[in-house]
């Protein structure tokens, strides 16, 4: 499953995105099946078993807050304002509960999870993308399955279906965060049809798509389901936008055994999306490209040596000088005296820190700047060796 990660060194294990839809969880009724996360969590085990990283993405706030407040009440929340605002309450009543579903049925299977809120605006803002980045693959690091959702509570465009709109596309932006290996949104329908099948009998399951052309997006123009709000059309576009950075896209039906490996070993399960380019190139082509870099950061022979051979981050030790004014998460170059452009990667500091803290131990950071975003000046996950 693994592949060759130039910027960590070595070999590193398949990372998959497993988004589960509410239609999925709720089996199309009112409240979240145990029974349909327990054969998710036990496929997420077994994948775990088989050495591949994994998060979960996952739908059902809403819908676990609303059957909570009908078993509290009886007959379910009535007397809620407006339309946004009671969805924002019924999420903020169900985000609890789905979350202890997840960690009681992972946790009895060995796994533990971290719960990851994100809004657009986390993803939008580069300080923001980095944190969250950065964030995700320590947990992967220490074998924590992340269970992200879109904070619904404070996140209007989730709930009005606006710019991030749905897991669907949610998932696909979390499987670029990490270079994700492959993307697999996990509904309760086969996959991508021909025409709606619960309109159209004679619709036939498209098993491999490799370009997403107009007749794709006519096929995916349906409407989401009862409790959804995603449908086949935000599915195909987060197919889009996860292929573009090179991971493989399955939609896929949950409920179908061994979905999960089956998804991973490319077998016939659902409808596969192939990647548009390599997830390496893609993640190069952005941190090389001219126009995105704000400086420029020396580094001595050591430092040059640990980050090209040994696959290191950069340390502040490392640093000859710092130059330009760039903020933290901007793309900076990395020179070395005698190669000149070695790496280029998204900087953890700002360039008055970098120069503040230059051929220091990563140990007196937080000592000297009264803040610490982690040991590295640029992390080996958020750079590319030239």
């Amino acid at each position: 499953m693994g592949e060759r990660d130039r910027a960590g060194g070595g070999r590193r294990a398949a990372r998959i995105v497993v988004k589960v839809g509410t239609n999925l969880l709720t089996g199309g009724g009112e409240r979240l099946d145990r029974a349909v996360m327990g054969a998710i969590a036990d496929q997420l085990a077994e994948a775990r078993g088989g050495g591949c990283e994994a998060i979960l993405v996952t739908s059902g706030a809403i819908a676990a807050g609303r059957a909570r407040l009908a078993g509290d009440a009886g007959g379910g929340p009535r007397a809620l304002p407006r339309r946004l605002a009671r969805k924002q309450v019924l999420a903020a009543v169900g985000q609890g509960r789905l979350l202890a579903i997840w960690d009681e049925l992972l946790a009895a299977r060995g796994i533990t999870i971290a719960q990851v809120l994100l809004a657009r605006a986390d993803l939008a803002d580069r300080q923001g993308y980095l944190n969250a980045r950065n964030t995700l693959l320590a947990l992967l690091g220490l074998g924590v399955v992340p269970v992200v959702n879109e904070n619904d509570v404070v996140s209007v465009e989730e709930i009005q279906g606006a710019v991030i709109g749905d897991n669907d596309n949610l998932s696909a932006q979390v499987a670029n965060l990490v270079d994700a290996h492959l993307l697999l949104l996990l509904t309760d329908t086969a996959g991508l049809h021909t025409a709606d099948p619960g309109r159209d009998p004679s619709a036939r399951l498209i098993e491999r798509v490799g370009r997403i052309d107009a007749a794709i997006e006519r096929a995916a123009a349906g409407q989401p389901g009862e409790r959804g709000r995603g449908g086949m059309r935000a599915k195909v576009e987060a197919a889009r936008l996860a292929a573009r950075s090179g991971a493989r896209v399955v939609i896929a039906d949950g409920r179908r055994a061994g979905v999960v490996g089956g998804a991973l070993r490319g077998e016939a399960v659902g409808t596969h999306f192939a990647p548009a380019g390599d997830r390496l190139e893609s993640r190069r082509r952005y941190l090389l490209s001219p126009l995105r870099e704000r400086g420029a950061v020396a580094v001595d022979a050591g430092a040059a040596r640990a980050l090209v051979h040994q696959g290191r981050s950069l340390l502040p030790a490392g640093v000859v000088s710092a130059s330009g004014d760039f903020a933290r998460g901007h793309v900076v170059r990395i020179e070395s005296a005698a190669d000149g452009h070695i790496a280029s990667g998204a900087a953890n500091y700002a360039a008055d820190d970098v120069r503040r803290i230059r051929g220091l131990h990563s140990g007196r950071i937080g000592e000297l700047l009264g803040y610490d975003y982690g040991a590295e000046v640029v992390h080996r996950n958020n750079l590319v060796i030239v």
